[in-house]
């Protein structure tokens, strides 16, 4: 009878020990396959949308003799974040410095990737859902890579490779590293103020958007700016570019949500209709005003919408994202015309009209959309009026973060290095100056 008893009570203590240990288990979520394969495929189509998509888009648009030197930039600077990003990039963007530091900034500790395998997890925005830590990187990656390639357009045509190449790496690490830590990161300052940038208009758009203008400002004019003809020299290459941008768009905005979910649906939905009624609204506007409705304005205004929907991509509902399209599209085109013809400045291939004015619109403009009252995702207390002030403090600081950063830079580059080609090297072209090669052969 006793061992009858005892036999009892060890299986139910082997039964409770089993219960617990399961429950151990299953407190240590294991990433889905179908999230992981999504973000990397995300991933690569972020990469198709850099390498080549922006390389081509923004090789149309300039002079023959610098076609490129404009592909070359942009691959040369994807190649260089990408090593800076695993080195250190990674670890200040999203590491723990520890203290009052990491609302500006992460620590080392992951400096090399130290510590991350591929059992490694990254968290989402789901609860016990997570992915692989390696793809989070990797994803990351292609977004601090494009943002450093897209200043390239405010000063094509005349920089010096080299100097460019510093320029990059010193503000990816002073620039782009604290604003992605801020917004993005745990523990950020304007992550923990509230700001909304689901897929990067302070992060991406704004920085890059400033940055560019400070750069055509302080670098200078193209020589025969305003008398020469400027014009693109291949359209077509343009138009293939544009196309691949907003492919790979699909990647930057619904990988943004980190997980293959309804929410990512409606991103990809949303990166549809904004960018649709964006192009229109440049297309409609342009022909009324000129008489004609051009190629490169309907491509210029789908590249409008894709920016002003990123950070509103997972938050607005479809309504709110074609309204917020459909604006950005006439703000944007306003911005290349009449902002910049009448200020005077020559952002060569028009970085601040349309990802620095397409950015701000779009980061103020989620604090409207997200409301639950107008089809956003925002939460049940939603308040436009607060969450409006929130996004306009945001693009405060990213404006004058970026913008200060670099300045400095330019002037320190300037003062060293040199930021562009001699006048006659300028005029002969940078594809033969600077690299020794032609785009064409006759």
């Amino acid at each position: 009878m006793n061992m009858r008893l005892g036999l009892m009570m060890l299986a139910a203590l082997l039964g409770f020990s089993g219960v617990a240990m399961a429950e151990e288990v299953a407190a240590a979520p294991v990433p889905d396959k179908g999230d992981t394969t999504w973000m990397m495929v995300s991933t690569i189509l972020v990469i198709l949308m850099t390498i080549p998509g922006l390389a081509l888009f923004y090789g149309g648009l300039v002079r023959v003799k610098n076609m490129l030197s404009v592909l070359t930039q942009v691959f040369a600077i994807f190649c260089l974040i990408a090593v800076l990003w695993v080195v250190y990039g990674y670890s200040l963007a999203f590491g723990d410095a520890g203290g009052s530091l990491d609302a500006f900034i992460g620590g080392f500790g992951k400096m090399f990737l130290a510590g991350i395998t591929p059992d490694s997890t990254a968290a989402t925005f789901t609860d016990g859902v997570v992915i692989p830590e390696f793809v989070f990187v990797a994803f990351q990656m292609t977004f601090a890579a494009i943002t450093c390639g897209l200043i390239v357009g405010g000063f094509a045509e005349r920089i010096k490779f080299s100097t460019l190449l510093v320029f990059s790496a010193l503000w990816f690490t002073f620039s782009y590293l604290p604003i992605a830590h801020m917004v993005w990161a745990g523990g950020g300052f304007l992550f923990e103020m509230g700001a909304l940038d689901f897929a990067g208009g302070t992060v991406v758009h704004i920085n890059s958007g400033i940055a560019a203008l400070v750069g055509a400002l302080i670098v200078g004019k193209r020589v025969g700016f305003g008398r020469d003809s400027m014009a693109p020299h291949s359209l077509v290459m343009t138009m293939i570019g544009g196309c691949l941008l907003w492919v790979g768009w699909f990647g930057f905005n619904a990988g943004s949500n980190l997980e293959a979910t309804g929410l990512t649906t409606l991103a990809l939905l949303n990166t549809i209709l904004a960018t649709a009624a964006a192009a229109l609204a440049w297309m409609f506007t342009e022909w009324m005003l000129n008489g004609k409705a051009s190629m490169l304005g309907v491509v210029s205004g789908a590249v409008a919408g894709l920016v002003a929907v990123t950070p509103a991509a997972g938050l607005a509902g479809p309504m709110g994202a074609l309204l917020l399209g459909a604006v950005a599209g006439v703000v944007c085109l306003w911005g290349v015309t009449g902002l910049k013809h009448k200020l005077g400045y020559d952002d060569s291939l028009d970085v601040f009209g349309i990802h620095g004015l397409g950015g701000i619109l779009g980061a103020i403009g989620t604090g409207v959309v997200a409301a639950p009252s107008l089809g956003g995702m925002g939460a049940e207390d939603y308040s436009i009026g607060s969450q409006v002030v929130t996004q306009a403090i945001a693009v405060g600081i990213a404006i004058l973060w970026s913008g200060s950063v670099s300045a400095a830079l330019f002037f320190i580059l300037k003062a060293t290095m040199g930021l562009r080609v001699s006048q006659e090297e300028e005029r002969e072209g940078l594809d033969t100056i600077s690299h020794g090669e032609r785009a064409y052969t006759m």
